[in-house]
């Protein structure tokens, strides 16, 4: 009966305490875990927060200083790109002083050209390489030089341009990109864990594209900014040659002008009293030839006169010849009438010459 009461399946008290004392102590073991589990969990959230409220802060200042650096390199870029404008605008005022001048310069030398196109017309004597003609070349020589160098200048003002506005490109397109960067950044900046419509963006941390480095950025900017500069003071250098040129320019024009002035006015003045010297002589001669054609017309009135007592004298002395036997004698009147020939005979001769010479200086003054 008693071995009907027992039953096998049933265990000892002390079993039953053991048990319980087990499965107490794994109770307490396994809440001691929970609890050290919970504290570094809170730790660690607590620790992850601070890290993550510390590297987006770190981001923050980054991205702001990022900003600054951006809105910096803008600022240069825009002074540069309105110094460039600037120079290139004057350049341009420039040119057109440029080309204003050398349209002046043709007029000119088609004048001088012309002036020593119509003194080769000059005749005789007076077709003489003069101080006038001397100046005249001397003025070609010049409009012609001064239009080369105003054009040599002009192609150096045009290539200069370009190059200004090619480095006013390259500031507009670095602008342009900083423009784009400063807002996108901006917007970054504006961004909070409470911003609305943010997103997870899983393939924002692959690094596609063309990035470059912080050095290459900057060094890029910087290259514009150099070109920029480089231009500007290349376009300050030109603009002083131009200044210079044109004023140099001019003074050798004006003063060639002048000293061709003054050579006509002297030519001029000489050949006036050139010519008042020649009228005046022209005045004398005709009055001279007037008296000679007098004098000429007096001497063979003279010969002629002296026609009749030629004859006398030569009838008389043929009529004598016939005298007869010894009353031909060379008596007092046949010398006398001998001598009265020779020396009628003489003196004709004597004005003869003198109508001769006086003809051939008629002839030279006429």
């Amino acid at each position: 009966m008693a071995r009907l009461l027992q039953d096998p399946c049933k265990l000892q008290p002390s079993e039953w305490y053991t048990t319980n004392n087990m499965q107490h102590a794994s109770t307490e073991s396994q809440k001691s875990r929970s609890e050290c589990t919970i504290y570094e969990s809170r730790r660690l959230v607590d620790e992850i927060e601070k890290t993550t409220q510390k590297t987006q802060s770190d981001v923050n200042k980054k991205l702001e200083q990022r900003r600054e650096e951006i809105k910096f390199w803008k600022q240069e870029l825009d002074n540069k790109l309105e110094q460039i404008v600037h120079e290139t605008e004057i350049l341009l005022t420039f040119k057109n002083r440029l080309e204003r001048a050398l349209e002046g310069c043709k007029e000119p030398l088609v004048i001088a050209q012309k002036c020593l196109l119509y003194r080769q017309r000059r005749v005789g004597i007076d077709l003489v390489h003069d101080e006038v003609e001397q100046e005249l070349v001397k003025e070609a020589e010049v409009l012609q030089g001064v239009i080369a160098l105003l054009g040599r200048t002009l192609e150096q003002t045009n290539e200069q341009i370009r190059r200004n506005r090619s480095a006013k490109y390259n500031l507009d397109m670095d602008l342009k990109d900083k423009f784009t960067a400063l807002t996108i950044d901006d917007y970054c900046a504006s961004l909070t864990n409470d911003t609305p419509y943010i997103i997870y963006a899983d393939n924002a941390m692959k690094l596609e594209g063309n990035f470059v480095s912080p050095e290459d950025w900057t060094d890029f900017s910087n290259i514009n900014v150099e070109k920029a500069d480089k231009q500007r003071n290349n376009s300050l250098a030109l603009k002083a040659l131009i200044e210079g040129i044109l004023s140099q320019t001019a003074n050798d024009m004006r003063k060639q002008c002048e000293t061709v002035n003054t050579a006509f006015r002297n030519r001029v003045k000489e050949v006036k009293d050139a010519k008042h010297k020649l009228e005046t002589l022209l005045a004398m001669v005709m009055d001279e030839t007037a008296s000679q054609e007098k004098n000429i017309a007096a001497l063979k009135k003279a010969i002629a006169d002296k026609e009749g007592p030629v004859k006398v004298a030569q009838t008389r002395l043929e009529v004598r010849n016939h005298r007869p036997n010894v009353e031909l004698c060379y008596d007092t009147v046949h010398s006398s009438l001998m001598s009265e020939v020779q020396e009628i005979t003489k003196n004709i001769q004597r004005q003869v010459e003198i109508m001769q010479e006086e003809n051939l200086w008629y002839r030279l003054l006429g």
